[in-house]
Formats: structure tokens, C-alpha cells, sequence
């Protein structure tokens, strides 16, 4: 571990954060020169709904932009978030710079496996928003209430909605790497973890409900995934932390 000053790890961090930032800059313009495929990309679990009924033999609707500029600020948000998830290793790699310092050698060692774990589990959320949660959802958005009526989408809404849930999924897959992390840091325990269940469920229904359509199935298809992680994060934290901590002050 490091002895560093108050001043040092102000230093330390506002040097982390221009190094994010520039990363997320040149990702940016990146994502903004292959905004149209990626705007496309987005959109095809939508047009996959929005489709002909077969049994009707009609579309369910159309996707739409409503103002002469919607085009272009779709395009802009969906950049920004899109960089965000693209470029999510570098800088995984320095806000991992930036918290080694901190840790003691052992705990170094211990953590850093964990960073590619937690690049695959965020890559993990976005790959199941997008093949699992998008669909579901769009479905079920679709089938309810009133029937034979045509949709009509705003393609700016939708492209930052869509994004921004991606985004939001793949830093909540993040959980059982945050457990571990928390973990072999000696801030949480396989005890504390397993009292604080009962809210952790009710916090994660809560989340749940704000964040899908008024349909407990829907409802129940993403407070399931937070249950599992969470209790992923338990598991891996008695298997994995107490017995490593106990081995290194024993």
C-alpha cells in the first residue's frame, strides 16, 4: 500500500479523470463516424416487434423523428453513451490505477483478476438487455391494451432510452465483482451481506418497477437477474474472500 497526502490522491484523481475523460472524448467521435450503424444496431430488437402481425396481416407500427433535429441529437446521445460502453476497458484500466495504490499487495493480487471479470459482467448486462430485455419488453409493451392500432416511436426517445438502459445494465452486472472487491477490502462480510438481504430484494424491486413497463412478468424478468447477482456476489465472497483473508493473517 502507498502512504499518499490528502493532496497527492486529489492529484492522483483529478489526473484520473482527465485521462477518462480524454478517453471518452476520442470514443465519442469514434462512435459519432459509425453513428448510423450503431443507431441501427439499437433499433433492431424494435423493428423486429414492430413488424407485421401475421395474424392480422398489418404492421404494428413505425418508428418516427418528430422534429428536424431529432436526427442529429439522437445521434449525438446515442455517441455518447455508446462511447461509454465502448470504450469501458480503458477506462476499467484507470479507474483500476487510480484504486491500486490504496490496496495492500495481497490485496492486489487478489483483485485483479477481477477486472476482466468485471469487463466480461459488463459486457454480460449489455448482451442481456439487448438479446433478453428489449425484446420481452417490446413485446409486452406491444400486446397490451387496446389491439389493432398502430404504433407510432419516436426514434430520439428510443435510441437514448435504449442506450441508457444498456449502460445502466452492464454497471449493474457489475455487482458480484463489487462484492468481491468490497470483500477482500474487509468492508462487507458473508454475514453483513446475507442481514442486509431482505433489503437489498426490496431495493431491487423497487428498481425494478421504476424501470419496466406496469407488468409483473416484465417486472419479475429484471428483479430475478439483481437477485441472482446479488446472491452470485454472496456466494463468491464466502468461497472466495474469507478463505483467502484467513490464509493470509493466519
Amino acid at each position: 500500500m502507498k502512504e499518499m497526502t490528502l493532496t497527492e490522491h486529489l492529484e492522483e484523481l483529478r489526473s484520473t479523470l482527465i485521462k477518462v475523460i480524454i478517453i471518452l472524448i476520442v470514443a465519442f467521435f469514434f462512435c459519432y463516424g459509425y453513428g448510423e450503424y450503431i443507431s441501427e444496431f439499437l433499433l433492431r430488437p424494435l423493428r423486429g416487434v414492430l413488424g407485421s402481425d401475421q395474424e392480422l396481416g398489418q404492421k404494428m407500427g413505425k418508428i418516427v423523428y418528430l422534429g428536424l433535429l431529432d436526427k442529429v441529437m439522437s445521434q449525438l446521445q446515442v455517441a455518447f453513451w455508446s462511447s461509454i460502453i465502448l470504450s469501458s476497458p480503458l477506462w476499467f484500466y484507470q479507474v483500476w490505477k487510480f484504486v491500486k495504490p490504496g490496496l495492500h499487495d495481497y490485496e492486489i493480487k487478489a483483485v485483479r483478476p477481477f477486472l476482466v471479470i468485471g469487463f466480461l459482467f459488463f459486457w454480460l448486462g449489455v448482451s442481456f438487455g439487448y438479446f433478453l430485455v428489449f425484446p420481452l419488453t417490446f413485446e409486452t409493451l406491444m400486446g397490451f391494451g387496446v389491439q389493432n392500432v398502430e404504433a407510432t416511436i419516436s426514434l430520439k426517445y428510443y435510441l437514448v432510452l435504449a442506450s441508457k438502459v444498456l449502460v445502466f445494465l452492464g454497471i449493474v452486472f457489475q455487482l458480484p465483482n463489487i462484492l468481491l472487491i468490497l470483500g477482500f477490502m474487509g468492508l462487507v462480510t458473508k454475514y453483513s451481506l446475507r442481514n442486509m438481504r431482505r433489503y437489498i430484494y426490496v431495493a431491487f424491486a423497487v428498481v425494478s418497477a421504476m424501470l419496466t413497463p406496469p407488468d409483473p412478468y416484465t417486472m419479475l424478468g429484471l428483479w430475478v437477474p439483481l437477485v441472482l447477482l446479488f446472491e452470485v456476489g454472496i456466494l463468491a465472497v464466502a468461497v472466495i474472500v474469507h478463505p483467502y483473508l484467513a490464509r493470509q493473517h493466519s
